[in-house]
């Protein structure tokens, strides 16, 4: 009998936990796997606001790959993936085809711009360690070059973030440490300084509690962020935005404008002939297509409905780690025998770190933390997610443990 052949698509939280799963319960025998991502490393997408900020080195960021599979087990390639054909139960690469047995899409996520003119030509995204890096540079040229010139610019000072949800604020908290050494190293006056955050709803951080977001916002206003809620994003341009705030235009001079106010699906789900909600496939109870049952979705381009709030969950690592375990269990199931496994999210809880020393969050049933200790905390979570992926030796090798600063 064949064997069949399992495709992973996408090394991220999903994908990555997904194949970690299935080599240590798959035998050589059992399953021909191949994983397709578009590096031959993964990055910890929630670590990229401090590659960023320049806060943390890139390389401590990123893993390659064939340090964590095993590849007696797992036939990995390096390619691009430019199509998924589930009619034709292949997926088609930059360099090549790939066919499958049972598919699992964990491609990620894009930056959404909701049409906002001039925003995808002339603001940053968080969205890869590539993105990051060009963020930290950027940055810091401008700084560079402010003392630089006959006259000094006050817009290569101003820093714009678009959004307040988690990615906004946490790379503004990186950001508000990082300017004090940067104006240091450029002879620069920090009150010159601007980091300025446009958020269209009222509040910042939707879901936390309100006392943990009255925390975060004195915590990065006490650094010099100045909140502009309630205001929308009209217009970018190369040296400003556009925003309006109760019924008022106001133009922002500014050289950094980085967009964290977003992101959709990757764009080859809603290309495939995949069922869609808006780009996401809205998986079934085992986390497959309803289409297509022998696809699987996770991560980013999975919908999943929280029925208690009648609102899909929220893209985070910790879902899409838990997916991938229950994901890897339906595949082993449908490989060597077994019961399917409903998925059914159990939240632990969300820390939003604020800085190097300072966060902020909720974990188990609901125990607020605030500063040292809810920072010690994110250290923690971070050192979790890297050892369900790669175990003791990823977790001694890239882990988290400077707790006391």
């Amino acid at each position: 009998m064949n064997k069949p052949k399992i495709v992973v698509l996408g090394a991220g939280y999903g994908g990555l936990t997904t194949v970690a799963k299935l080599q240590k319960k798959l035998g050589v025998n059992d399953a021909h796997i191949t994983l397709v991502n578009k590096h031959d490393y993964h990055y910890e997408s929630t670590w990229l606001h401090e590659v960023a900020a320049g806060t943390l080195h890139h390389d401590r960021g990123r893993m390659k790959i064939s340090d964590i599979i095993n590849s007696a087990k797992v036939n990995f390639v390096q390619d691009t993936v430019t199509a998924i054909k589930p009619d034709e139960k292949k997926v088609e690469l930059a360099n090549g085809v790939v066919e499958y047995d049972y598919l699992v899409v964990a491609l990620g996520f894009e930056a959404a711009t909701f049409g906002i003119p001039g925003l995808l030509e002339h603001a940053f995204t968080i969205g890869s360690i590539n993105q990051s890096r060009l963020i930290r540079q950027h940055i810091e040229y401008q700084f560079a070059k402010y003392n630089n010139e006959p006259e000094p610019k006050q817009e290569r000072l101003n820093i714009i973030v678009g959004g307040g949800g988690f990615t906004g604020i946490e790379f503004l908290g990186e950001l508000a440490n990082r300017v004090p050494e940067l104006c240091e190293e450029y002879d620069i006056d920090r009150s010159k300084v601007r980091l300025i955050n446009v958020e269209g709803m009222d509040s910042i951080l939707p879901g936390f509690d309100p006392e943990l977001i009255e925390y975060a916002m004195n915590s990065l206003e006490a650094r010099g962020v100045e909140f502009k809620l309630g205001a929308f994003l009209k217009e970018c341009r190369p040296d400003g935005i556009t925003i309006e705030q109760n019924g008022v235009k106001e133009d922002i001079p500014a050289l950094t404008t980085v967009w964290a106010a977003g992101v959709r699906a990757n764009h080859l789900v809603e290309e495939s002939s995949l069922e869609d909600n808006r780009g996401k496939v809205q998986v079934d109870a085992h986390l497959r297509a309803p289409s297509h049952q022998d696809v699987f979705v996770v991560g980013d381009c999975a919908l999943i409905w929280n029925k208690e709030i009648d609102r899909p969950y929220p893209p985070t690592a910790q879902i899409a780690m838990q997916e991938a375990e229950v994901c890897a269990h339906n595949l082993i199931a449908l490989v060597k025998g077994g019961e399917l496994e409903e998925f059914e999210f159990i939240n632990r809880g969300t820390v939003c770190s604020l800085g190097e020393k300072d966060a902020m969050g909720s974990i188990f049933n609901g125990k607020k933390l605030f500063g040292w200790s809810a920072s010690v905390m994110k250290k923690v979570i971070d050192n979790r997610a890297l050892f369900k992926i790669g175990g003791v030796g990823l977790v001694l090798k890239k882990g988290k443990f400077n707790i006391f600063g």
